[in-house]
C-alpha cells in the first residue's frame, strides 16, 4: 500500500511539472479552456452545415412543381445557420432586426427566422435553395438562374436521370432547356461572373 501511494504521489508530481494545475484554474486558463471548447463547437457546426445552391426562377409555383413532380426532390429542412439570419447581415452586422425597415431592403414586417423560397435535398450535405427573381427568358420561358455551374450540373444529372427530356445549348456557361410536366419549356442558365 505505501509503495502505491508513493508511486501515485510522484506520478502527480511530474504531471505537475508539465501542467501547471494552478495556472489551468486560473482565470485566465478558464478563459483558454473555453475559448478551445468555442472554437471547437463552431468547427462541429460549420463542417456539418449543408452546402446550399441557390437558384432564381421567374416563378415559384411552378418551380415548385417542376422540382417536387418532375424531379422528384425531396423537401429539406432550412440549414440552421440560415435560421440565424446569416446571409442577410453580411453587410448589416450593426442593425437589430427589431429596428429595421424597409430602407434596408425589407418590410419591417418580415419575419426574420422565415427564410423565403423553398428547399430541397440535392445531395447527402447540398441542399437547393429555390427563390423567386428571374425574369422570363425568350418566348416568355420559365428561367431558372444559377451563379454556380455544380449547382446546375446537378440539376441536369438528375434531369438525365429521370428521363426528362432536354437539350443542352451551350457548354460554358452551362444553359440547358427542359420541359415541364405541362409541356413547358424551361430554361436552366448558369450566369458567369
Amino acid at each position: 500500500m505505501v509503495i502505491a501511494n508513493t508511486l501515485t504521489l510522484s506520478m502527480f508530481q511530474t504531471l505537475a511539472t508539465f501542467l501547471p494545475l494552478d495556472s489551468l484554474l486560473s482565470t485566465q486558463g478558464i478563459m483558454v479552456a473555453l475559448l478551445v471548447a468555442y472554437a471547437g463547437a463552431m468547427w462541429m457546426f460549420l463542417t456539418s452545415a449543408p452546402k446550399v445552391h441557390t437558384i432564381m426562377v421567374s416563378d415559384l409555383e411552378l418551380a415548385k412543381k417542376f422540382y417536387e413532380g418532375l424531379l422528384d426532390l425531396t423537401v429539406a429542412d432550412v440549414p440552421l445557420h440560415y435560421y440565424y439570419n446569416y446571409e442577410q447581415t453580411l453587410g448589416t452586422v450593426g442593425i437589430d432586426p427589431m429596428y429595421a425597415s424597409a430602407a434596408i431592403g425589407r418590410p419591417a414586417t418580415t419575419s426574420f427566422t422565415n427564410p423565403e423560397g423553398l428547399w430541397y435535398q440535392l445531395k447527402k450535405n447540398t441542399q437547393l435553395h429555390v427563390i423567386s427573381g428571374a425574369s422570363l427568358g425568350q418566348k416568355d420561358r420559365q428561367r431558372h438562374v444559377c451563379f454556380d455551374h455544380d449547382c446546375l450540373e446537378l440539376l441536369l444529372l438528375r434531369a438525365q436521370s429521370y428521363r426528362v427530356k432536354y437539350k443542352i445549348r451551350r457548354e460554358k456557361p452551362l444553359n440547358f432547356l427542359v420541359k415541364d410536366l405541362d409541356g413547358r419549356v424551361i430554361e436552366m442558365a448558369e450566369v458567369s461572373n
